[in-house]
């Protein structure tokens, strides 16, 4: 498997035999800027790349979907009626696009290897998804990155994720966020909300938890893959994750 080769990534990271050989890794479109920032700035890039990186260099085949947000948001767009929801969506599918290019160079510039599949045709940028060269890209070792969502208007980048890491059989979805897991009630509002360390599947439905957009979800309840939420922010997340170390919230089967 190969290694990162910049002489400033991390080195203290899990080594041994990953806990998971497939990892689906979601990550938003706002990872790739500051906080409340916009675009693309270009140090987030290199702590997102070095992570995943890391992460590769356990031994696992990594996947990655990537959002749009930091680029543009289709959502608001139709809400704003200005603009029919299903061009919009199209415009955030162009989005993921611009990330996963800016997130392939980054990583290749540190040494892992990666592609970038488009569920839509844009043969002049990247290679357009199929599953066969997907699973064959990860087989060689290279980090592959998913774009365009799933190439239709009216899907979420959640949905995008679920159904690749249906595709691909991954043994798990990683939902990289800004917040440390699930909790009870939203973290930011209430002092005494409580985190779950593990929660199962139907407990986060009669909660109304909402892990993830509920099409996604139950795709990965009836696929049987598990879903775990963290905080990707901090050092390490990613690959001690894969490793087998518990941060965040895992849902599990129920």
């Amino acid at each position: 498997m190969p290694k990162t080769t910049d002489p400033n990534a991390p080195t203290d990271y899990p080594s041994d035999k990953p806990a998971y050989k497939r990892v689906l890794l979601k990550i938003s479109g706002e990872a790739f800027c500051k906080p409340g920032g916009f675009g693309i700035d270009g140090p987030e890039l290199k702590v997102i790349a070095k992570e995943i990186a890391a992460a590769a260099s356990v031994g696992t085949e990594l996947a990655v979907v990537v959002g749009g947000g930091n680029i543009i948001r289709g959502a608001t767009l139709a809400q704003q009626g200005s603009i029919a929801q299903a061009t919009a969506d199209q415009m955030g599918m162009l989005g993921t696009v611009i990330n996963g290019l800016a997130l392939k160079e980054m990583l290749e510039k540190i040494g892992q290897p990666a592609r970038v599949l488009s569920a839509i045709n844009l043969s002049a940028v990247a290679e357009t998804f199929i599953r066969g060269r997907a699973n064959r890209h990860l087989e060689k070792g290279r980090v592959v990155i998913f774009v365009a969502g799933t190439g239709n208007p009216f899907f979420t980048t959640d949905s995008a994720a679920s159904l690749r890491a249906a595709e691909i059989n991954a043994d798990v979805l990683l939902k990289a966020t800004k917040v440390d897991g699930i909790y009870d009630k939203d973290p930011m509002k209430h002092d005494d909300a409580k985190r779950f360390d593990t929660l199962l599947f139907k407990d986060a439905i009669e909660r109304d938890l909402q892990v993830m957009d509920l099409t996604a979800f139950d795709m990965c309840r009836k696929r049987g893959i598990p879903i775990v939420v963290f905080d990707m922010k901090e050092p390490g997340h990613i690959a001690e994750v894969v490793s087998g170390k518990l941060h965040g919230t895992k849902v599990v089967l129920d």
